[in-house]
């Protein structure tokens, strides 16, 4: 077949019917239509006990998922249901063991709040998935952070828009390596906390959270195809509060190494 008949061919292919178009594998459909123009590192998170590391696909975050807290930022735990939403997957601080990282103090902010909070990290998934069948898709746990712009999520939230800015920013999600399920089991209870400058503000038990992390899983998978590669962060307790630059944030969770920032 000489090039011109090769080229048209694939022209037609491309562009012609719905079945000719989805017999082109991502492969195929990448050649016709280019190389990428520049490369995007993966982000990943270490794996304790392993030289692979995690790549993540998606972070997912659940809102107001301890009663305390749900009442502390205004609302009802008894009648609302789970929300969730996002940060940028490139969000992640890896935050290794036995160590203070530096965290930079955000822009555009006067108000920066610590959530501490339980990861899991899942190794598969998919849609509706059922409670009972949920933790099926954990890979590993992990002890992370929900940095918050409050003043700005707090500011865009009174005017009916959406708060993104005051959760998905550079360094909004300081994490630790994750535990693999078959070192450290599943968390359904024991005392999570965070303490600044020594001082412990947040402390409570994993069972305070309205919903479990295979609720969580189960009630994503209704909204989105959940994936390998995505990491849940599952709600933080009461007194979350503000840090200033100088300040160390040190979080703890039975079971898990503690994670330590210092604001900078």
């Amino acid at each position: 077949m000489d090039v011109t008949r090769r080229n048209i061919m694939v022209g037609a292919m491309a562009s012609g019917s719905g079945l000719a178009a989805a017999q082109i594998g991502p492969a195929e459909a990448q050649t016709a239509a280019g190389s990428v123009m520049f490369a995007v590192a993966p982000v990943v998170v270490p794996i304790v006990g392993s030289d692979k590391m995690f790549q993540v696909r998606r972070i997912y975050c659940i809102g107001r998922n301890y009663a305390a807290h749900a009442r502390e930022m205004g609302s009802d735990p008894t009648r609302e249901p789970p929300f969730f939403f996002q940060k940028p997957t490139d969000a992640i601080q890896n935050i290794p063991v036995n160590s203070v990282v530096d965290h930079p103090y955000p822009s555009l902010t006067k108000n920066y709040h610590y959530e501490v909070e339980l990861v899991c990290a899942l190794k598969s998934g998919g849609k509706n998935i059922p409670i009972d069948r949920a933790l099926d898709h954990v890979f590993g746990y992990a002890l992370g952070l929900d940095m918050t712009r409050r003043d700005l999520q707090r500011a865009l939230g009174d005017e009916k828009k959406p708060w993104e800015i005051g959760k998905s920013f550079d360094h909004s999600a300081p994490i630790g390596p994750i535990h693999p399920v078959d070192m450290v089991g599943h968390f359904t209870k024991g005392e999570i906390s965070l303490a600044v400058n020594g001082t412990v503000k947040q402390k409570a038990g994993l069972d305070h959270m309205i919903w479990s992390v295979a609720e969580q899983i189960s009630k994503l998978s209704e909204a989105f195809e959940l994936k390998a590669g995505d990491i849940i962060y599952s709600g933080t307790p009461e007194n979350v509060g503000p840090v200033v630059k100088g300040d160390v944030i040190l979080c703890k969770l039975e079971r898990l190494p503690d994670l330590s920032i210092k604001i900078v």
